[in-house]
């Protein structure tokens, strides 16, 4: 069950965390996009909740620069805070030229790992495979997360699966690895003592089993071929350790992957895009080293 500091910090949202006004979401989003459209494998239902979905803001004409970035809202695995972690986070991304997709994956209770990991691979396949219709560029389409769907970003990162160059399904012929990553205070390890308890619990089960606990822990299993990757925390987070993002930085550091880390002294959870001193410097930041990284280049 989703923590209830995690839950609060969703409501929080909508009228500002630390008494800072958040932004609200304009009362219409892009229209969703199915993924599946025929159905989502593993699928328990046709709700909303069953139907992996991304809501993709495209940049103004003639501004679009090619690059394209999937969005995870965090959530705990239980729920999704789709406005401050996602809408808001796609305008803004949309706002220089990116084209951002806002993925609404499946979660607890009802769907449990791999089912969250298959639905963001799609989400980048999807991308992929739609590259010209969109106007992106198929070797710079990353992926985001925040808390817990920084957790689902990292894995995406570090379990990406192959093309099939002669699949039926058009979207199985690409790859779903992401050409960056950037993780948000991100949920990374699911062992003891650092990982998110609640996350853990609504992604595997209450008592996981050793195995499970480590195939589903990023920073095990992070290799050469990881993407350049982006992490920001704060230290006095109390929801997310900040040894998450530690432990997954020296991974990557461990096996040569481009990596950029700012640790802030201060900061809520969950702070999405609201500017709180001193982190209001990470998306300034973000644009700097997708810009050097040769991600925002037009053509």
């Amino acid at each position: 069950m989703i923590c209830r500091q995690l839950a609060a910090l969703a409501a929080a949202s909508v009228v500002g965390i630390g008494g800072v006004a958040a932004q609200t979401p304009p009362a219409s989003v892009p229209p969703e996009v199915a993924i599946w459209p025929n159905g989502a494998p593993g699928a328990l239902g046709k709700a909303e909740s069953d139907r992996p979905a991304l809501f993709i803001y495209r940049p103004a004409a003639g501004t679009a620069n090619g690059a394209a970035v999937v969005v995870c809202p965090g959530g705990g695995y239980g729920m999704l805070a789709i406005d401050h972690e996602g809408h808001e986070v796609a305008r803004w991304f949309a706002s220089f030229g990116v084209t951002a997709a806002v993925l609404r994956y499946r979660h607890a209770p009802d769907y449990k790992q791999p089912i969250p990991l298959g639905d963001a691979q799609r989400a980048i396949r999807y991308l992929r495979a739609n590259a010209k219709d969109l106007g992106i560029d198929v070797k710079r389409i990353g992926i985001m997360g925040f808390s817990a769907g920084g957790h689902l970003s990292a894995s995406a990162a570090t379990k990406w699966v192959n093309a099939v160059p002669n699949a039926a399904d058009p979207l199985d012929r690409v790859t779903s690895r992401p050409d960056f990553a950037v993780l948000a205070y991100p949920v990374i390890t699911l062992t003891s003592p650092y990982t998110h308890t609640g996350s853990r619990d609504n992604l595997l089960g209450p008592n996981a089993p050793a195995a499970l606990i480590a195939e589903n822990s990023p920073e095990q299993h992070v290799t050469r071929d990881t993407p350049p990757t982006f992490l920001f925390s704060t230290t006095n987070d109390d929801a997310v350790p900040v040894e998450n993002s530690l432990m997954f930085y020296t991974a990557l550091r461990k096996a040569g992957v481009p990596a950029e880390l700012h640790i802030y002294r201060a900061g809520p959870h969950g702070m999405g895009l609201n500017r709180y001193a001193p982190d209001a410097t990470w998306p300034s930041l973000l644009k700097d080293w997708l810009q050097n990284l040769g991600m925002l280049k037009a053509g």
